[in-house]
């Protein structure tokens, strides 16, 4: 069985020494550097974390799809709620890719064996082209509003921008640590001062209630967990798992809190009118400045989703140049944002949230299981994947099984609200009369049960290769 990565052995050579090569191979057989630290990192999940989209993407905290209107106060705390359940499960997502210095499409070679890894690999290509896409429609609205020209101008320059980032992933990971975050930090803080300090701001203002707080919650989820398939992509450069750990987990869920918190004040200044949600920054004195810092910092979230695309990509073809890979991609997500309207974010996220949520769920469930296991080499426990990480590693049918198992569960609790998919979930909840109760989180249940389900199945799957090798 030919390995055709590297990734399944490179995490003992250079971790924790900071040495290897300064750049991230262009293909998937290449050596992997081990040279990321904590602040390197930690400021790259910061980054991530404050987005123009959260601004305006609160909005689906807020007015959670088919649930009723939160209070402020509700919509506050299922933000910092939704966030902190989220990050921590990002940083889950990061440990193995720093354990094993394989990417994120890879490692699920070994949860769901090579060819069946392909599943998640293309439904993660989906999902980064749209979240690429969505980073340029929003770069271009917050361009326009700050300094005019044609919206299509400003999508352009975003996407060639964030494609020439793309060719030097790791050399824009310290450009955000050394330069970005400071200057980022500043912008957030300024903006939140103006915002809170007008007299007119009434957090209290809109009436709403408690009820779909859960809702609410599941929104603030879904934006941080799709960052789940795409972790690993850039902690297996870590030098530490706890590193990786940490750095995602605080680093990403401190700023996301922020920003969404910032966004529903934006909000309350405007009524609640998502498209309106930048005009209270612009007000202010520096506003113009702050907004350009973050619209200018908004490519690093395009890059890392263009990056991710080409590195999921590399799992079905691993000799693939990734140079090559991220041009072809930053080229289709510039034409398809020239033609997307915000309007389907909240949609989208419904959506995410269901996919890679259980997905998650069946990876800690199977590691639960597999842990204390030998590794393929007989001697290090697999402590938090499994070791076959080969292109053509043996298919795991029934950890397939449990991923739709919580996706199914995460869809009958909330279906969000696209129109063909979510009505058809909801006839199947009432054909088989299920009624959630308001208390209830969708994301929560959908990894209990696909861990749940994942660890019996997995049990199950050992104990029928025992009987096969006995």
């Amino acid at each position: 069985m030919s390995t055709s990565t590297s990734t399944s052995t490179s995490g003992s050579g250079t971790e924790g020494t900071g040495e290897g090569p300064a750049e991230v191979a262009p293909t998937l057989d290449g050596p992997v550097p081990k040279t990321l630290g904590f602040l390197v990192q930690g400021a790259f999940w910061a980054n991530l974390g404050v987005s123009l989209l959260g601004f305006a993407g609160v909005l689906a905290v807020l007015e959670p799809a088919g649930a009723p209107l939160l209070a402020v106060a509700a919509a506050v705390t299922a933000t910092v709620v939704g966030t902190l359940i989220g990050s921590a499960m990002v940083g889950l997502s990061a440990m193995p890719g720093a354990a094993t210095g394989a990417p994120a499409m890879v490692l699920l070679r070994g949860l769901f064996g090579g060819v069946l890894s392909w599943i998640p690999s293309v439904l993660n290509v989906v999902q980064l082209i749209g979240w690429g896409t969505f980073e340029l429609v929003v770069i271009a609205q917050a361009g326009t509003l700050a300094l005019g020209g044609p919206t299509w101008a400003w999508v352009l320059g975003a996407g060639v921008v964030t494609t020439l980032l793309t060719l030097r992933p790791l050399g824009m990971l310290r450009l955000l640590r050394r330069v970005v975050t400071v200057l980022v930090a500043i912008s957030v803080a300024y903006l939140a001062w103006w915002l809170f300090s007008r007299p007119e701001l009434s957090l209290t203002a809109g009436g709403g209630s408690w009820a779909g707080f859960w809702a609410g919650s599941d929104a603030a989820i879904a934006v941080a967990v799709s960052w789940i398939p795409v972790a690993s992509d850039f902690s297996r450069h870590s030098r530490r798992v706890s590193t990786a750990f940490t750095a995602a987990t605080v680093g990403y869920g401190v700023t996301q809190i922020l920003c969404f918190v910032v966004g529903l004040a934006a909000l309350a200044l405007v009524g609640g009118d998502g498209d309106a949600v930048f005009a209270p920054m612009l007000a202010a004195p520096l506003g113009v400045v702050a907004l350009l810092v973050l619209t200018a910092r908004e490519t690093d979230q395009s890059f890392a989703n263009v990056y991710s695309t080409a590195v999921s990509v590399q799992n079905l073809a691993p000799r693939a140049d990734r140079r090559l890979l991220c041009l072809a991609i930053g080229a289709v997500i510039t034409v398809l944002a020239l033609g997307v309207t915000i309007d389907d974010y909240a949609v989208f996220l419904a959506v995410i949230g269901s996919v890679f949520v259980p997905l998650l769920g069946v990876g800690v469930g199977d590691a639960l299981v597999r842990r204390g296991t030998a590794g393929p080499d007989g001697r290090a426990p697999l402590r938090y994947v499994s070791g076959d990480l080969s292109r053509w590693a043996p298919s795991r049918p029934l950890m397939v099984v449990a991923w739709v198992i919580g996706l199914v569960a995460y869809q009958l609790v909330n279906p969000g609200g696209a129109p063909v998919w979510s009505d058809a979930w909801l006839a199947l909840r009432e054909a088989l009369g299920i009624a959630p109760p308001s208390w209830l989180s969708a994301s929560l249940l959908s990894f209990l049960v696909a861990g749940v389900a994942a660890a019996g199945l997995a049990r199950l799957e050992r104990r029928r290769t025992s009987r096969t090798t006995g």
